[in-house]
């Protein structure tokens, strides 16, 4: 070995042995000042130097069982007859608002029915229903920005609703048609939309929570901040890996997120029972150092006054939550599933009458004076007949150009694409008799 590396290794390992004792000594005199600081109602109790946890030293094996922790409560403002519980809790929003949210969840109610309906005679592929969890979609929706960012999973229609997307924007997203913004390249009900800040739904389950993270901490770094970023899923989506990564990644770089968690009991045939043991969703959120609030998720307001609180928590501190809203999923998971192979029908007469969310907010309208029977029935009568007529005008738009499936992959189409472009142009001019051409904007 030459002397000059012999002692550039002295040198190195002399300056790492001086970091280290730098270190000691720090920490030697952080456990001091922690010890002398606590010291008078602990006994003079040693505390660990560990960078791992911070805790006491006990002197007994003791287990930590999750029966000794509380279960986070509910917290709620109306009961199902629609009285307010606590007077100081109720939002006092106006009777324009409250008609609007009770309208919203009327127009997702009707889009559901019909809809699904259309998928079950074959003019639609897919559908999936969001009974039950209006007042989770219209409460947390009516609490944000419009500037606040969205990524949804699936279920989270009324959000959109609340935000302006149209009748026609529903159902051309679901025909798939020349009308619909994501060209129609999406399955049915994964809607987006560029203008009301609602990032497209993508299929795979949990992915778009790491991205809400990512897309929050971009937010935080930028000056004068006042935006936010919410995430909905299921509790089923909770289990998938991408979860872990989000809520990691969201505590760690502290960003303003609400990880708003639809805990509706079932994750496609799987009960809530089956899908994990600890408290919910809510639950796991102090194991990442990440707030927590649990809400009644058939009652608007409390979803409304809950969400407003995760806001102002997370743009105040710049951290995460978690929401988690405790609901019911009414409806089978999708057109696909049959939710009565796995549970009794008068479980969900139950949920789908006196917790339903509609009928709650109705009831409280009545105790206010604000419902009008006629006009409300008017209402319901006007929004069935314009999905209706839109449902037909929107089938008989043709669909895309089927070449544009090649296109906004690439600021500029590369040539191993152009090459497919090509190949596929002269297919289809070939084999044109068995493709349905004429249904495809030219």
């Amino acid at each position: 070995m030459s002397l000059f590396r012999s002692a550039n290794l002295v040198t190195r390992f002399s300056s790492r042995n001086q970091l280290v004792q730098k270190c000691m000594a720090t920490r030697m005199v952080h456990s001091e000042t922690q010890q002398s600081s606590e010291s008078a109602g602990s006994g003079n109790r040693e505390y660990p130097k560990f960078p791992g946890a911070k805790a006491a030293f006990i002197n007994k094996p003791t287990v930590s069982l999750p029966q000794s922790v509380k279960p986070i409560p509910i917290y709620r403002v109306m009961k199902s007859d629609g009285g307010v519980e606590e007077p100081e809790q109720d939002p006092n929003l106006s009777r324009e608002t409250v008609q609007k949210m009770f309208r919203d969840m009327v127009l997702l109610n009707t889009l559901d029915k019909i809809l699904y309906e259309s998928q079950r005679q074959g003019r639609i592929s897919f559908y999936m229903t969001n009974y039950g969890e209006e007042a989770s979609h219209i409460g947390s929706a009516a609490a944000l920005s419009p500037d606040d960012w969205v990524f949804g999973q699936y279920r989270e229609a009324g959000v959109l609703v609340w935000r302006g997307f149209t009748i026609s924007d529903f159902v051309n997203q679901c025909y798939g048609n020349r009308e619909d913004e994501g060209k129609g390249r999406q399955m049915p009900v994964h809607y987006g939309s560029k203008n009301l800040n609602f990032v497209t739904i993508s299929s795979p389950l949990g992915t778009q929570i790491p991205q809400a993270v990512g897309a929050a901490y971009a937010f935080k770094l930028q000056p004068d901040n006042n935006r936010c970023v919410i995430t909905y899923f299921g509790e089923g989506a909770a289990s998938e890996g991408d979860a872990h990564a989000a809520f990691n990644f969201a505590a760690t770089l502290d960003c303003p997120v609400i990880l708003f968690c639809r805990n509706n009991g079932f994750a496609i045939s799987t009960p809530a029972s089956e899908q994990y043991r600890g408290d919910g969703i809510a639950g796991r959120a102090s194991g990442y150092g990440i707030a927590a609030l649990r809400v009644d998720g058939t009652d608007v307001f409390a979803v409304y006054n809950a969400t407003k609180v995760a806001r102002e928590y997370a743009l105040k501190h710049n951290k995460p939550i978690v929401l988690e809203a405790m609901a019911y999923r009414v409806s089978h998971h999708s057109t696909s599933d049959d939710s009565t192979a796995y549970r009794p029908a008068e479980e969900v007469e139950v949920w789908n009458t006196i917790e339903y969310p509609i009928a709650k907010l109705k009831a409280y309208m009545k105790r206010r004076q604000w419902f009008d029977e006629k006009e409300e029935a008017n209402n319901l009568k006007a929004v069935r007949q314009q999905v209706l007529a839109q449902i037909n005008q929107s089938e008989k738009i043709p669909k895309p150009d089927w070449r544009e499936v090649f296109q906004d992959v690439y600021h500029e189409m590369p040539a191993h694409l152009k090459e497919q472009l090509k190949q596929m142009e002269e297919h289809v001019e070939q084999f044109k008799q068995h493709y349905p051409v004429d249904d495809f904007k030219n």
